[in-house]
């Protein structure tokens, strides 16, 4: 069957399933451009605490530079711009007239591909940014200021790029090759940092710091500042894409690929994401996205995802849809015709389990991480890959290992603390959250804990909700941060526009310590206390891999 009818199949698919005070550091010189308050007053703490420890929480999983991913012109609005906050912060001009042609926006937000949205921007914002709107920028450089004033010490800015996404969606203005994506992103990073330094008076005087050892982070927290630490989240890395079960990469491009990440400063990267690649399998997606993404497997590799039934006491795959009947009957024969590269999306009751784990190249990929002190980011792979990474791992006792935003199966939580790696939860809702941290600290070993969240902002995934029942216990302010008792925290203000965790949830990244103080109001001291060791872990996980 030629893919070029799915190719246009799965771009209208798409459009049906996929379609997230003290003013900032002053401007150096006359003529900057002014930008918004943080709505924080106080000094950000600095040094370490009586027992040396660094202080702060940490963001394991975003994407600050994803506008420039998928071509370019999915997402809009920039995390800064030189003319400032005006200009980075509109809406794509192909979402006009009102918002009717944002056939992406509209179905990821409404569920339906029809629709309309108010496109005023700043100084409005009357429609966005918002907790379900995926599409237009959730981390201009303002609001992560908020953040890391109100305490947050490490960021980890994942580098993203999808070929098959872009190629797929009509409109671009980048290259679609992979490695270009994450170069421009990489570089896009750099220009960020050096924008708020020449705000704060120069290089290197900014708060908004890129590093790359852990002993970089540390001299940068143990300042005040926020240490910002390079990922790579992408489907086909160093080209290592599949065609009819082929690699289109070999070793030597591994090596050469690592080594360019290593150098534009890259230390923490996914093998696979989304779809199955030359290095490994992928961990499915479920319900209605899974078929559309199923079909974006075909559409990039010549092959449907290809599972069996397995244990559900034992590490699995998130199921896929549709499944029995047609494809209970026919398991036995469509396991037969794997072997002539045919596949169907046909799949038998049940758990499911992705057949294809870790290649030999995404061993050879897993071991040149680790001779780079590279951390190894666990989510994405199949059941079957993370367990053979993770013996890998073991057998080398490289602690370099994370689960960054809950996309691996939890029985292998154990493995990852055993290693001395380390997890965090993906941005949920605040019961979640709470939730999802009591059943992780469970499968800890006792020893030091410390605790983070993947909010995977600007990744098209909602950010934390309002909680329900906040309008009887909601958050109050002003606030006292509870990680940095130093500084208060008011409502966030931007333009004429005011946002308040209780009614919006986490409509921009700005609102992160909202959701934190409101998380410490409803689980107390300890999940405040493992929040902001969330750093100081982070920086012992990576410190062991140098070592």
């Amino acid at each position: 069957m030629s893919r070029r009818p799915l190719v246009l199949l799965l771009g209208v698919l798409l459009a049906g399933v996929m379609s997230a005070g003290l003013v900032g550091v002053p401007a150096a010189g006359a003529g900057a451009v002014p930008e918004p308050s943080t709505g924080v007053t106080g000094v950000p703490f600095a040094g370490t605490t009586p027992s040396g420890e660094v202080r702060g929480y940490l963001d394991a999983h975003s994407h600050l530079m994803s506008y420039e991913a998928f071509g370019g012109k999915l997402m809009c609005g920039k995390p800064f711009d030189e003319k400032g906050v005006a200009a980075a912060l509109r809406d794509c001009p192909d979402h006009e007239p009102h918002g009717v042609p944002a056939w992406f926006e509209n179905f990821t937000r409404h569920g339906t591909p029809f629709g309309t949205h108010d496109t005023r921007g700043y100084p409005d914002f009357p429609s966005w940014p918002a907790a379900n709107s995926l599409t237009h920028q959730q981390t201009y450089h303002a609001w992560i200021e908020r953040s890391w004033r109100a305490g947050q010490r490490v960021l980890v800015n994942q580098l993203v790029a999808n070929r098959v996404l872009c190629e797929i969606y009509p409109l671009k203005k980048n290259a679609c090759d992979e490695m270009d994506s994450l170069r421009l992103q990489a570089k896009r990073t750099r220009e960020m940092e050096a924008y708020i330094d020449r705000r704060a008076g120069g290089p290197g005087k900014g708060w908004f710091r890129i590093v790359e050892s852990p002993e970089q982070a540390r001299q940068v927290i143990q300042q005040g500042k926020l240490a910002v630490v390079l990922g790579v989240e992408a489907s086909e890395p160093f080209g290592c894409g599949l065609s009819n079960g082929a690699p289109r990469c070999t070793e030597a491009q591994i090596d050469k690929g690592l080594d360019e990440l290593h150098a534009l400063g890259v230390r923490s990267m996914f093998v696979c994401h989304k779809f199955d690649n030359a290095l490994c399998g992928v961990r499915f997606d479920s319900d209605a996205l899974g078929v559309i993404l199923n079909l974006g497997n075909f559409v990039g590799t010549g092959r449907f995802w290809q599972a069996d039934a397995c244990s559900a006491d034992a590490p699995h795959d998130n199921p896929i849809a549709p499944a029995g009947g047609l494809g209970d009957l026919l398991a036995g024969p469509l396991r037969d015709l794997r072997g002539h590269g045919i596949t169907a999306p046909l799949y038998p009751s049940g758990t499911h389990c992705n057949v294809n784990g870790l290649t030999p190249l995404g061993e050879h990929a897993i071991k040149g991480m680790m001779q780079r002190k590279m951390i190894v980011e666990l989510d994405h792979m199949s059941a079957k890959a993370a367990d053979r990474a993770l013996t890998l791992l073991e057998e080398a006792r490289y602690s370099g290992v994370m689960s960054s935003h809950s996309w691996t199966d939890e029985r292998y939580v154990r493995r990852v603390y055993g290693l001395g790696g380390m997890v965090a939860s993906y941005g949920h809702g605040a019961e979640a959250f709470i939730a999802t941290w009591r059943r992780t600290k469970a499968l800890h070993d006792g020893g030091s804990f410390g605790f983070g969240y993947g909010l995977d902002a600007n990744g098209m995934g909602p950010l934390p909700p309002r909680r329900a029942g906040a309008e009887k216990n909601p958050l109050r302010y002003p606030y006292r941060s509870p990680i940095d008792p130093g500084v208060t925290v008011d409502r966030q203000r931007t333009g004429n526009r005011t946002w308040d965790v209780n009614t919006e949830g986490v409509a921009n990244y700005g609102l992160v310590p909202d959701w934190i103080a409101d998380m410490g109001n409803l689980a107390g001291e300890p999940i405040i206390t493992d929040l902001s060791r969330g750093a100081e872990e982070y920086l012992r996980m990576w410190g062991r891999t140098t070592r």
